[in-house]
């Protein structure tokens, strides 16, 4: 007999992980959206679970068609959640319209106590629209108040202020600090779409503006790096990290995962990041969840 070319064996028992929990829409790319989050979640040891609340065509060119998933199905799937797993920290994508995000809001309550990273999906890296313009008000107002850190990229900050996207550096900080006042939430304003030669993110939470600066790297395969970097931030925070810590480790993250695909060729358009990075980027920690 053959002997195969892999054997896959545990040499070790495996830790229990802390849960994550992704709401948010479908990326049948696999680049971004639950898939990216799932990813992230197994990448950062955490056990990634999901709600799903919108269906998308698309792929690295660009997102064709997107349908919400029936609310009582979106309510179904956090119920049995809820009734049966302990979940450490939420990560909330894309919410599509109105109406999902009031059951959304709804939802929440199952999951009392629990750290929220809300990604304000409302364009896409290939500049597609992801969030109906009137849902902007619901969004502000029932979820935007739950989270525990807001991660907009440049041109979602410019919808939620009702302003122009911010075009420098100097911009950038004014923004960051105008979007804590409008909303008293602690922010991470991303400026990986920005065109300056270094990917600056600014992170404001209350006590301390920080500025978090990687040179640029040269690659078309950015999908789903938003996505990508939301779920990393949940999954330290699950794993213990202090917000300010979740947020630069999972700054370090992205721009790993970034580097790693930078020669991929995977699609047309915007090619997705590798999310397996081996050793995991995070320390390994103290247990500091039930």
């Amino acid at each position: 007999m053959t002997k195969p070319p892999y054997v896959f064996t545990q040499r070790t028992p495996a830790p229990q992980p802390p849960v994550t929990l992704t709401i948010a829409g479908s990326d049948p790319s696999g680049g971004a959206g639950i898939q990216a989050d799932l990813k992230t979640f197994a990448a950062l040891n955490t056990f990634g679970t999901s709600i799903i609340t919108a269906l998308t065509a698309q792929n690295t060119q660009g997102v064709s068609k997107a349908m919400p998933v029936p609310c009582d199905m979106i309510a179904a799937q956090a119920q049995d959640l809820a009734c049966d797993i302990t979940i450490h920290a939420i990560k909330i994508g894309m919410l599509a319209n109105t109406q999902v995000i009031h059951t959304v809001h709804s939802t929440l309550d199952l999951f009392p106590h629990i750290p929220i990273i809300l990604d304000p999906v409302i364009v896409a890296t290939s500049g597609d629209t992801l969030l109906e313009h009137h849902a902007i008000d619901a969004l502000s107002e029932l979820i935007i108040p739950r989270a525990t850190l807001i991660t907009p990229n440049l041109s979602e900050a410019s919808v939620l202020l009702g302003t122009p996207p911010p075009k420098n550096e100097q911009q950038q900080r004014e923004t960051t600090l105008n979007l804590y006042k409008k909303f008293k939430k602690p922010i991470l304003l991303k400026g990986g779409h920005s065109s300056s030669n270094s990917s600056l993110d600014f992170f404001f939470d209350s006590q301390q503006l920080l500025e978090l600066a990687v040179t640029r790297i040269k690659t078309q395969n950015t999908h789903g790096t938003g996505c990508t970097l939301s779920a990393a931030i949940t999954a330290a925070l699950a794993s213990g990290l202090s917000l300010k810590d979740a947020v630069i480790a999972a700054k370090d993250y992205i721009h790993q995962t970034i580097q790693a695909s930078a020669s991929w060729n995977i699609g047309k358009g915007h090619g997705p990041v590798c999310h397996n990075l081996f050793p995991s980027p995070l320390p390994a920690l103290p247990k500091t969840h039930k």
